[in-house]
């Protein structure tokens, strides 16, 4: 794993309504701290992400402002089972167990936090076909 994305840990508080402001891409998180190996990532989104799964990790989600969907496709290898999606008002948190194919969304925006192992990648570990606005990145340094 590169260090080149390490946000070093630092004395003082951290207000995340900053750390959100230091940035403007859409999905494209940034990590804001670490604790023990895992990341605390903050992102802002818009639209929607990509179909993905994560194999080996949950994925923690806290909405800190707007609204976030989030799709989940049930059973099987694919992920071709049920759909159902689950909503994330401001102040939520939500937990994509591992295995689990997910696609978050927003139609009108939202900033969030999330918690995952360090090098986790944004796309999981299969996915979809990754649009363009969505930044393939394990995070990246905040004012990176």
């Amino acid at each position: 794993m590169s260090n080149e994305n390490v946000t070093p840990r630092v004395a003082e508080p951290i207000l995340l309504s900053a750390a959100l402001g230091s940035f403007e891409a859409l999905w494209s998180p940034r990590i804001v701290t670490r604790v023990n190996d895992y990341d605390v990532r903050v992102a802002k989104v818009a639209g929607e992400h990509v179909w993905h799964v994560h194999e080996d990790t949950d994925e923690f989600f806290l909405v800190v402002e707007g609204t976030l969907d989030i799709a989940l496709r049930d059973g099987g290898e694919s992920g071709d089972g049920g759909e159902r999606c689950v909503t994330l008002e401001r102040g939520a948190v939500f937990v994509v167990p591992r295995g689990v194919w997910h696609r978050p969304r927003s139609d009108r925006g939202a900033s969030i936090m999330l918690l995952e192992p360090s090098g986790t990648s944004t796309v999981g570990d299969a996915h979809d076909e990754v649009p363009g606005h969505v930044d393939v990145t394990t995070g990246h340094a905040l004012g990176a």
